[in-house]
């Protein structure tokens, strides 16, 4: 999910070499202290109105009748659509269900300070331009790396039940302090937002999350158990054990709310409540036509028995970046949303070959993706009374 990455120095240094020849000669010695050119810091800073946009800590909840979609699941609460399903899908594996979810869920809260090193995942170049031209490259990076501007709470009220946790510790950190991360470290750490989540739940007990951990960076087998331990004790009773049967009716009688996947084989072994890890189809495009099309080509090939993941974000390459210095990560992603909708609007949950199961999406609290997967939904019940 971070090949965009690599390519931002590479924009950078032909950006600078144009801009001023001899400060880019200097910066390639790793000569500190060169201010950088006036051309440069237009082309890294240039940017609308906002680069990081942070969401107002107001929640609300929303119903999809804001959709132009006119059906019986139109007019559910965001917040609590689970619960308020027909009845008639209450018996349907969730991995059968259409479930919005959000791709690289926690960067709404990406460590802004210059104190606040980029992570280990980044080439070399990366590092000595963040270290070297740190108050021109930080704003270019942080630019691209805000997937999800609202808070975890927000995402929640706002319909999504799949979270993409990209987890880290800090290097040369001696706790055990957790975080998120995204080409930085987060300001918050995994247990308090686990936290936030579990509080959530209390007051949601007919919904169910489910949280997939992934991209562990800088971990070790002590690290790992002092996780899962972690999650176990955060969520207890509420955790799902593996392979268990996912309905919704199911799952509410027993009192389970959780779903946790996890991608460590060794460590799904150890635990019952760890479910193996969710296929994640990225398509790895900068253009919506790509994608839906790389889409089309996996949907083809057949979809996973249980849980998978349909990712419907895109990833910038070395042109676009060239081409439009100007833009972030979401300029990109909102522009693009309206044909992705599109194509999202004929999908069809269930057990077929061509089926859909959870969609997961940049920005999703700024679009419409939320409301347009769960009415996805209005197809299996289409089926079922035609039977």
């Amino acid at each position: 999910m971070y090949c965009f990455f690599p390519l931002i120095p590479h924009v950078f240094l032909i950006s600078f070499c144009l801009a001023s020849p001899h400060h880019f000669l200097d910066l390639t010695k790793c000569c500190p202290g060169e201010p950088a050119s006036d051309a440069l810091c237009w082309f890294l800073l240039s940017r609308p109105n906002k680069t990081i946009h942070r969401a107002s800590r107001s929640r609300s909840s929303s119903t999809v009748g804001e959709m132009t979609i006119n059906g019986l699941l139109k007019g559910l609460q965001m917040d609590r659509w689970m619960s308020q399903l027909p009845d008639e899908l209450m018996d349907v594996p969730l991995y059968n269900l259409a479930i919005p979810g959000s791709h690289n869920s926690i960067t709404y809260c990406l460590d802004t300070s210059h104190a606040s090193p980029v992570d280990l995942t980044q080439p070399v170049i990366v590092k000595q331009l963040d270290k070297y031209a740190k108050p021109v490259f930080r704003p270019f990076l942080y630019k691209w790396s805000v997937t999800q501007e609202s808070t975890v709470l927000q995402q929640l009220d706002a319909g999504v039940r799949y979270f993409d946790l990209r987890i880290a510790h800090k290097f040369s950190d001696n706790s055990c302090n957790l975080y998120f991360y995204h080409g930085v470290h987060t300001t918050v750490t995994v247990e308090m937002v686990l936290n936030e989540i579990s509080t959530w739940l209390e007051e949601h007990k007919r919904e169910v999350v489910i949280l997939s951990f992934s991209h562990f960076l800088c971990f070790n087998q002590q690290l790992h158990k002092h996780l899962i331990q972690l999650v176990q004790t955060v969520f207890h009773k509420r955790l799902c054990p593996r392979n268990g049967e996912v309905t919704l009716r199911n799952m509410s009688e027993r009192g389970h709310q959780l779903i946790v996947a996890y991608e460590h084989r060794d460590m799904i072994d150890l635990c019952d409540y760890l479910w193996d890890h969710i296929p994640y189809w990225w398509g790895n495009k900068c253009e919506a036509e790509a994608l839906i099309q790389e889409l089309e080509r996996r949907k083809q090939c057949g979809r996973p028995g249980r849980f998978f993941v349909a990712g419907i974000n895109l990833t910038v390459d070395a042109k676009h970046l060239l081409l439009n210095p100007r833009q972030s990560l979401k300029d990109m992603v909102m522009q693009t949303y309206p044909v992705l909708l599109k194509w999202l609007v004929k999908q069809l949950p269930g057990s077929g070959h061509s089926s859909i199961n959870i969609i997961a999406g940049d920005f999703v609290t700024d679009t419409q993706l939320a409301p347009t997967v769960i009415t996805l939904n209005e197809a299996l019940l289409n089926r079922m009374s035609s039977q």
